[in-house]
């Protein structure tokens, strides 16, 4: 959980710090203008602050959970993301609350009127505080949280698992969680909704925490029901095709119980062939989600027929 938290806290600090707001800024707060730039830089340090933490967070050795010592830590680590979050709000809504593309316009992307209107000096002062507790917290680790152990197994398996679970949490977003993907959601919702007969691939690339699990599962839950079958299923770093192939016919046939039934003895050829048979006769949309690497598609795709009614 702590992972996502930061994650939103990232990313309302990136549209802080984005064009549009900074020129609304710089408008409402042009006589302060070594005010902004500073708080403009400290809101730039404790992003990047926050994504370095992000990134050990996924990393750590799956010895340091349950560890009493490094759950205290995590939670100090959330704390300090939730409130600079609310900072970011309580910028945004001042920065806009008097212009369209400022208040009204931020508030519709997730952010929360806040609670009570601070002013620029304070908020930068805030920030500044926040930028101290990271560094203190950063060192604080250093200090007592146990190190992370590279390249071991247990290691190994615990990154699969963070991420397994990270895209679990990702796919229960609600939609005001989703900040600044309207273009890309409109632009996914057009592709599938396009006259294309081909079989179609659409890859979301992009480096771990971009949001890319979220925005995919917010317009999958739109978009599935246009589709004759759908699935949805993760691969992740290590994966069986066996597994993978099982885990789609599962979402493939789970209202048919009979049909579902007759795959479990199947050999893995005579599944593959079934699934392609089923997929041949509909219009299906198959998510392959966390895909680590393409050539795990490329092992999966012999499955998705090609024919007048397909979008995968």
């Amino acid at each position: 959980m702590a992972e996502i938290v930061i994650l939103l806290a990232i990313r309302k600090i990136g549209i802080a710090l984005g064009k549009a707001a900074e020129d609304q800024a710089s408008v409402q707060f042009g006589r302060y203008g070594t005010q902004l730039l500073e708080l403009q830089g400290s809101m730039g340090r404790v992003g990047r602050e926050l994504r370095i933490m992000h990134d050990v967070l996924c990393q750590m050795d799956i010895r340091s959970r349950n560890n009493q010592v490094y759950e205290g830590w995590l939670e100090e680590v959330q704390k300090v993301a939730y409130v600079m979050e609310d900072m970011v709000d309580e910028y945004l809504y001042l920065v806009g609350r008097e212009h369209d593309i400022g208040c009204c316009f931020f508030l519709k992307k997730g952010f929360k009127k806040p609670r009570s209107l601070l002013s620029l000096n304070k908020i930068a002062s805030k920030v500044k505080e926040i930028e101290k507790d990271l560094s203190h917290l950063s060192d604080t680790k250093n200090r007592w949280v146990p190190t992370i152990s590279n390249g071991n197994a247990s290691n190994s398996n615990y990154i699969v698992k963070r991420s397994q679970d990270l895209a679990n949490i990702s796919r229960s977003l609600d939609e005001e969680d989703l900040v600044g993907v309207d273009k890309n959601r409109e632009k996914l919702e057009q592709w599938l909704a396009g006259d294309d007969l081909e079989c179609s691939v659409i890859s979301l690339l992009g480096m771990g925490g971009l949001g890319k699990t979220a925005l995919a599962a917010n317009v999958y839950k739109k978009e599935r029901e246009k589709f004759q079958c759908h699935a949805w299923v993760s691969i992740s770093q290590t994966y069986s095709r066996e597994v993978i192939l099982r885990n789609i016919t599962k979402e493939l046939f789970k209202d048919n119980v009979s049909v579902l039934s007759s795959t479990l003895d199947m050999d893995i050829i005579s599944l593959e062939e079934t699934l392609k048979k089923y997929l041949e006769q509909r219009k299906y949309l198959i998510i392959l989600d966390d895909v680590w690497d393409p050539e795990a598609f490329h092992d999966l795709s012999r499955m998705f027929t090609h024919n007048d009614r397909a979008v995968d």
